[in-house]
């Protein structure tokens, strides 16, 4: 306000004198610093004259003594030179007038702006002068439409693309190879796909909102992990369920990566299972889990996805051209055990009101499961927000849907009732086009285990109840190293842990990617009395139920196979 009535102050001024055309002396300080210093009992100093008192008297009496000499006549001058004389003299004295009311209009604006000024509680002079003197910060911008001139500051994180790709290899792994047996399992018929696909798609779908959920409930609370989620939203007395369920889980998949690892490339390169393991374990496991964060992965994801993407396409171009066709001929058919030829019946979508259906159920309700690095892929997000990440969730489920169903059609319908749980093995050894898709499926396990073991790692650091900013380098060092010891030894001593993983898939997995993320979804909800959620939390606990009916029946199913 005062800078506004300074400036008016001063135009006005400068107006008044130039329209006259009288010079007004520029005083030595500005209109703003006479009003601030008369506000502030600064006076500015008046020249005073050098003359004495006594010098002044003196001066006096002499004046005194000389008589005045009388005044000249003024010569005659013309009644119209008198007139124009009285009318310049009149409006010199009116320009005079007039300057002298700007310049005190001036004056007084002057000081009422440095009143206002000086009642600041901040001396403008001083603010003035720190703000020069600070540094100037130049922050990192990128444009990221040049069109439209839009600029965003760069910021730390993951792009979508970059955890889309890492979502996808830690969703479609090597489990999807068995889906073709699932299908076998209750129909012989190519229409007994059908069924099958919608199952891969509804199932597919629960799970990627239960993925979505968490990421929600780690945006309403700032949670981390998924342990810190639950305390902040069901309870801390009860989060170690949670903690435990999901490093079990992860560190069973961990445990059976490991073991089909040695088993994969001991049978490629015809060497040692152990000593390949530990060979494979030194050399490229450990770098990969050394890595602290997910982008650093995505790189490694994009090999994974483009084995398996490589791998549905090479099992689709063996079913078109008919290599396997039992009727057609097919010139790699012969090389194949009785029990590997294609086989095709009469069982069709009836098939699936069967309960040899549920070996499917049982498979998908674990095959999407990557739920308990959730809140790391929402940490990991650029700008990260509830939108950009279901954009990531939305995206990575649904090419993970598709490659699953895809691969369970072409696989299904080459060989039909006779798919292998492997389906590769129904491959002729010297199919070269598969012993390629072999190594790809191989490459793709081995980058896998990375995304597996993050989840364990971080599960096992949250028992342990070591807090984020106290996982230093060392520490999340010490315990991979750890770990990876310990499953490396689990891996080459046991052979078979068969009932260990279905039973724990069935009633760890379900619990993790359908119950718990309801659970904490509903009870943020309550706690922080969020309106309009009402739908959401519905579906939710719909998905937690039908988690509850699938665990139970493939928990079931387990302790029937120990028969």
């Amino acid at each position: 306000k005062g800078s506004l009535i300074l400036l008016a102050a001063i135009s006005n001024a400068t107006l008044v004198a130039s329209s006259k055309k009288i010079p007004i002396g520029i005083p030595d300080k500005s209109w703003g610093v006479v009003g601030y210093e008369s506000f502030h009992g600064e006076r500015p100093a008046v020249a005073r004259s050098t003359t004495t008192t006594t010098e002044k008297k003196r001066t006096a009496r002499e004046v005194a003594k000389v008589p005045p000499s009388p005044p000249p006549r003024p010569p005659k001058v013309p009644e119209k030179a008198v007139k124009s004389s009285k009318a310049a003299s009149e409006e010199a004295t009116s320009g005079v007038a007039k300057s002298i009311v700007g310049v005190g209009l001036a004056v007084g604006a002057a000081a009422l702006g440095g009143s206002i000024l000086a009642s600041q509680q901040d001396k403008p002079e001083r603010s003035l002068i720190e703000a020069f003197s600070k540094p100037v910060a130049v922050k990192p911008m990128i444009v990221k439409n040049p069109r439209k001139l839009t600029i965003e500051p760069r910021e730390e994180g993951a792009s979508i693309a970059s955890e889309i790709f890492n979502l996808v290899k830690a969703i479609v792994g090597v489990g999807v190879l068995s889906l073709p047996a699932g299908v076998a399992a209750y129909g012989s018929a190519p229409s007994a796909f059908v069924p099958a696909a919608l199952l891969i798609t509804v199932i597919g779908v629960l799970s990627g909102y239960g993925f979505s959920l968490i990421g929600k409930v780690c945006s309403y609370t700032g949670a981390r992990t998924y342990r810190e989620a639950w305390s902040l939203s069901v309870g801390e007395d009860s989060s170690w369920i949670p903690a435990w369920f999901g490093t079990l889980k992860t560190f069973l998949a961990c445990l059976a990566f490991s073991m089909v690892l040695g088993d994969t490339f001991s049978s490629l390169l015809e060497t040692d299972r152990n000593k390949t393991l530990l060979s494979v374990t030194l050399l490229i496991l450990a770098p990969l889990c050394l890595k602290k964060d997910l982008k650093s992965l995505a790189p490694y994801s994009l090999i994974g996805v483009l084995g398996m993407v490589y791998t549905a396409c090479a099992m689709a171009a063996r079913w078109l051209d008919g290599s396997y066709s039992v009727d057609g001929g097919g010139e790699l058919v012969g090389e194949l055990a009785r029990h590997l030829k294609p086989k095709f019946g009469e069982i069709g979508m009836k098939g699936v009101l069967s309960s040899n259906s549920l070996i499917l159920v049982c498979m998908l309700s674990t095959a999407y499961m990557a739920h308990f690095n959730a809140p790391k892929f929402y940490m990991e997000l650029r700008n990260k927000n509830v939108q950009r990440f279901n954009s990531v969730v939305s995206w990575g489920f649904g090419v993970s849907i598709f490659l699953m169903g895809f691969i369970s059609l072409v696989g299904f319908l080459t060989f039909g009732k006779a798919c292998d749980g492997l389906v590769l093995n129904n491959y002729a050894g010297t199919d070269s086009l598969m012993g390629i898709s072999r190594i790809a499926v191989s490459l793709s396990l081995l980058f896998s285990y990375p995304l597996a073991f993050t989840g364990c790692r971080d599960g096992f650091l949250d028992l342990a109840k070591v807090p984020m900013e106290r996982r230093s380098a060392g520490i999340m060092n010490f315990v991979t190293i750890g770990l990876l010891t310990g499953i490396t030894y689990l891996a080459t001593s046991l052979t078979d842990v068969s009932f260990v993983l279905a039973f724990g898939g069935a009633m760890l997995g379900n619990a993790l990617t359908y119950v718990f993320p309801a659970m904490m979804y509903g009870a943020v909800v309550k706690k922080q009395k969020r309106k309009g959620e009402d739908l959401g939390v519905f579906v939710a606990m719909i998905s937690a139920l039908l988690g509850i009916v699938m665990g139970g029946i493939g928990a079931g199913m387990a302790l029937k196979s120990l028969d």
